[in-house]
């Protein structure tokens, strides 16, 4: 959960270094630092996505535990 908030930081801050890059001229600057704000953004939903992913398995998994078998 922690990292997750490190990267939305991440990605809003390095949006703002853009757009002051953009405003003052600095076209190199502006798609380095919209790059890497992009690279910030994908990174904070994969962390999130894993996340659901593990909280989605251990529910599957203690409802098949707790599921009686069927002796056949």
């Amino acid at each position: 959960m922690k990292i997750e908030i490190v990267f939305q930081l991440l990605a809003v801050a390095l949006a703002g270094v853009t757009i002051y890059f953009l405003f003052t001229g600095n076209r190199d600057g502006g798609f380095i630092s919209a790059v890497l704000a992009c690279v910030a953004f994908f990174l904070n939903v994969r962390f999130q996505a894993k996340a659901r992913n593990k909280i989605r398995e251990a529910e599957r998994e203690a409802a098949l535990a707790s599921e009686p078998s069927d002796p056949q």
